[in-house]
C-alpha cells in the first residue's frame, strides 16, 4: 500500500444544522473522504510501498490527540462537580463536606492527574523520535475510560440536574463515549498493548 499526496481537493460538504454539525464532526474527527471530488496527484511518494505504516503512525499521533481531549473532558467534569457540590447544600452544609462526595472527588482528581502525565509521556515520546506506540494506546485507553467514569460521577453528584441539558455535565457525559471508540476501540488499544508485551 503506499500513500500518496492530494492535492487541491474540492469539497463539497453539504450544509448541515449547527447541533448535526458538531456531532458529525466529532464522530468523523478529521478523516474525510474525497470520492467523487476533483483532485490532483502530485509525484510519487518517497516512501513507496509504506502507506500501511504511515497511517497507523498517524492513527498513533492521533491517539495522542484523543488522550489530552479525554483529560480535558475528565478535568472539565471534575472542574463542574466541584463546583457543584459546593453550592448545592443539604442537610444545612455544603454536599461538598460530605465524605461520599469527598471520596468522588478526590479519586477523580487523581486519576486524572496520573491520565494527563500519560499523556505528556506520550506527547515528548512521539516529539523525541522514540517508539511512541504503546504509550499513546496507554494513553488513549486509560484517558478514555477516564473521561466516562470522571462525568458519570459528577452527573451523581448533580443528582437529578446532572440529566438536564443545560448542566454541562450532561453534555460531557454525552460526548465522553466517543472518546472509547475514536482513533481505535479500547479493545483495539488492549491488543496493541498486549502485542507490545509480547503476548
Amino acid at each position: 500500500m503506499t500513500a500518496w499526496r492530494l492535492t487541491n481537493v474540492h469539497r463539497r460538504v453539504p450544509p448541515v444544522e449547527p447541533e448535526e454539525g458538531r456531532r458529525r464532526q466529532v464522530l468523523l474527527g478529521h478523516a474525510r473522504a474525497v470520492k467523487g471530488q476533483r483532485s490532483r496527484v502530485r509525484g510519487v511518494p518517497a516512501h513507496r510501498g509504506k502507506g500501511l505504516q504511515q497511517f497507523l503512525q498517524t492513527l498513533d499521533g492521533g491517539r495522542i490527540s484523543v488522550s489530552a481531549m479525554g483529560v480535558g473532558l475528565a478535568q472539565g467534569a471534575l472542574d463542574e462537580a466541584v463546583a457543584y457540590a459546593k453550592e448545592r447544600r443539604a442537610f444545612g452544609q455544603s454536599i461538598s463536606k460530605f465524605q461520599a462526595i469527598q471520596v468522588k472527588l478526590a479519586d477523580m482528581s487523581t486519576e486524572i492527574e496520573a491520565a494527563r502525565y500519560l499523556t505528556y509521556k506520550a506527547a515528548v515520546e512521539k516529539d523525541a523520535g522514540r517508539d511512541f506506540s504503546q504509550t499513546a494506546a496507554r494513553a488513549k485507553l486509560k484517558t478514555g475510560r477516564l473521561a466516562v467514569r470522571c462525568c458519570e460521577e459528577a452527573v451523581q453528584i448533580h443528582g437529578g440536574y446532572g440529566y438536564i441539558e443545560e448542566y454541562p455535565v450532561c453534555r460531557f457525559y454525552r460526548d465522553a463515549k466517543i472518546l472509547t471508540i475514536g482513533e481505535g476501540t479500547d479493545e483495539v488499544q488492549q491488543m496493541i498493548i498486549a502485542r507490545g508485551l509480547g503476548a
